[in-house]
């Protein structure tokens, strides 16, 4: 009788602990959210269009996963494609969080010590999905999605030891020693590279077998089965949120505390626990479409409900501010949650062996420069409206716009493969006009 012990299916290696502390500290690190934002808006003294300017500009580096994944495939650093960069990510995300804690008092060295942290998260981030990738493949037809959920989950997992944390700690003790505390954990990435099975590599990959490497994902990437759910991901993301606008109202002008907000954190990491677990047990095997479809339809109908918040009808029903927002963020976490984890699973599928770190990373990208244009167009329109920190006259015009918004991408849904992807993705890799038609 075997003693040893699984996961979800997968046996419990030293390597998959390694794996699963890297994606929590990507969630452990979120003890940091609520204090950004108070550290840009009270010590900074930034109004809504600039911090959300600003939390654009942020994920920048996120959209440079591609090359930090053609990196990691074709240039072995120290003699790892893998465990090096996961050092190099753990020390500069230290190095980051330690620089917001003592020597940050500007805007631009606001921005740099911030976008250090977001580079670092997403170097161990493009790393970790390709490890993923490469061990997704032996997963049998039951077990499809597996990791993902473990991967998703542990960041959740990570989210939800931080979100009240985060506020409380906030509260008490201000936001530059949450950075200081937040400085710890990127350090256990570091630490943990160490139990990632790999062979060293004795020489850097030559140009030739670089421009291979190019030439495969070109090839990839030529194909309808890959671009289009590229394309239509973008669109999904870029749609303009109202944020920054809202934790500007919910602080300035309903007076939440970070001890409650970081409550609502907490809420939020739980039901993306839940969304997860939704997805895992009763989704997966539903088509992709309909998972949009209606994750649109309902999102988009959450949204507006914001609408009552913001013009304090909830107060004229009875219901308190507090309980009101906890509920309705409660339940557009949820659907966040289910609607991403299908784009996770296409992700890893749609992967061609060889390039798996610079397609996943490109695919990823592809979302994070959504979030990019989702902010940036954010701002354009909190600052067209007039919504600054003491006025909050137009935020519900803000909050209408942005949640109809979500609808936009839906004519080109179709653009998203069925659920029957191997026999998709195999008919059209094998089909010689995938290349060149469109």
């Amino acid at each position: 009788m075997s003693t040893h012990r699984t996961l979800l299916g997968h046996p419990l290696t030293p390597e998959l602990l390694a794996i699963l502390l890297v994606y929590f500290v990507q969630g452990i690190v979120g003890l940091s959210q609520l204090a950004v934002g108070f550290f840009l808006k009270d010590e900074i003294g930034l109004g809504p269009a600039a911090v959300a300017a600003m939390t654009g500009i942020s994920t920048l580096p996120w959209t440079l996963k591609p090359l930090l994944g053609l990196m990691s495939d074709g240039v072995p650093l120290f003699g790892y494609r893998r465990r090096s960069y996961l050092v190099l990510a753990g020390v500069l995300g230290s190095a980051s969080w330690i620089t917001l804690a003592t020597v940050v008092q500007t805007y631009g060295t606001a921005i740099a010590a911030i976008g250090l942290g977001s580079l670092s998260i997403a170097m161990s981030d493009v790393i970790i999905d390709a490890l993923i990738v490469e061990r997704a493949r032996n997963e049998s037809t039951s077990e499809v999605g597996t990791l993902q959920s473990l991967a998703w989950g542990t960041v959740a997992l990570g989210g939800v030891m931080a979100a009240y944390a985060g506020g409380l700690l906030l509260q008490r003790l201000g936001p530059r020693w949450v950075f200081a505390i937040t400085s710890t954990f990127p350090l256990i990435v570091a630490f943990v590279a160490g139990f990632i099975g790999e062979s060293p590599v004795h020489q850097v990959l030559t140009g030739n077998i670089m421009r291979n490497q190019l030439t495969q994902l070109w090839q990839a990437m030529t194909q309808r089965v890959i671009w289009m759910p590229m394309v239509f991901i973008l669109l999904w993301q870029s749609t303009p949120n109202a944020e920054t606008a809202f934790f500007f109202f919910t602080t300035n002008d309903l007076g939440f505390q970070p001890e409650f907000l970081g409550r609502v954190q907490l809420v939020v990491s739980l039901a993306a626990l839940l969304g997860v677990w939704i997805f895992q047990r009763f989704l997966k095997a539903v088509d992709f479409r309909t998972i949009f479809l209606w994750s649109a339809i309902l999102s988009t109908g959450l949204g507006l409900s914001t609408l009552v918040l913001v013009t304090h009808t909830n107060r004229l029903l009875g219901i308190n501010d507090q309980w009101f927002n906890l509920g309705d963020r409660l339940i557009l976490a949820v659907m966040g949650k289910i609607a991403l984890m299908p784009i996770m699973v296409l992700a890893t599928q749609l992967c061609p062996t060889g390039v798996e770190a610079t397609l996943f990373a490109l695919m990823m990208a592809v979302l994070n420069l959504g979030h990019l244009i989702s902010h940036e167009l954010g701002a354009v329109l909190t600052q067209v409206l007039g919504v600054t920190e003491q006025n909050f006259e137009h935020l519900g015009l803000l909050v209408l716009i942005t949640s109809l918004s979500t609808l936009l991408p839906l004519p080109w849904l179709g653009w998203l493969p069925r659920s029957d992807l191997d026999s998709e993705i195999q008919r059209q890799r094998s089909s010689p006009s995938t290349a060149t038609d469109v």
